[in-house]
């Protein structure tokens, strides 16, 4: 009787909800990356990335994808994020995908290897069948600025 109380014990806490040392250091890493614009047309035929190094190339940036229409009579009230402080912004076109929806929605972690700036983002999941759209997604994320990189790379994992 006294082993199964104790084996039921040890069941009971295996599963209670504690972070562990791993998942902490994740959760830390998925902060210094935060997304600012991320949309699924607009971008480019090719993967590629740009360091936005001011507000004007910003804002050059999220206009020149924004692809809304206005109705007549009213004026269109879009907010931008503010451009970040002391980050670097970047911003990375996908290139083509011929259906789906690609845009990313969230940064799972961030790490700079062999000047490297590798970005994990939740892997695509396709509903099935689609209707074959040509689309280019881009996203605009900022990183801390002592990130030194000279290529950008997404990675999808789970």
């Amino acid at each position: 009787m006294n082993k199964l109380l104790v084996w039921s014990f040890a069941i009971m806490m295996s599963c209670a909800n504690t972070p562990s040392p791993t998942s902490q250091k994740s959760q830390s890493m998925q902060t210094s990356a935060e997304i600012l614009v991320s949309e699924s047309q607009g971008g480019t035929e090719r993967p590629g990335f740009v360091i936005l190094k001011n507000e004007q190339e910003f804002q050059k940036a999220v206009q020149g994808g924004n692809f809304t229409i206005a109705e007549a009579g009213k004026e269109q009230a879009v907010d931008y994020p503010d451009f970040p402080k002391n980050k670097k912004v970047i911003l990375y076109n996908m290139g083509e995908f011929r259906s789906g929806d690609h845009r990313i929605a969230e940064i799972k972690s961030i790490s700079v290897k062999n000047n490297i700036l590798y970005v994990e983002v939740p892997p695509y999941v396709s509903g099935g069948m689609e209707i074959q759209v040509i689309s280019k997604p881009w996203i605009i994320f900022a990183v801390p600025s002592d990130y030194q990189f000279n290529s950008v790379e997404l990675k999808y994992s789970k």
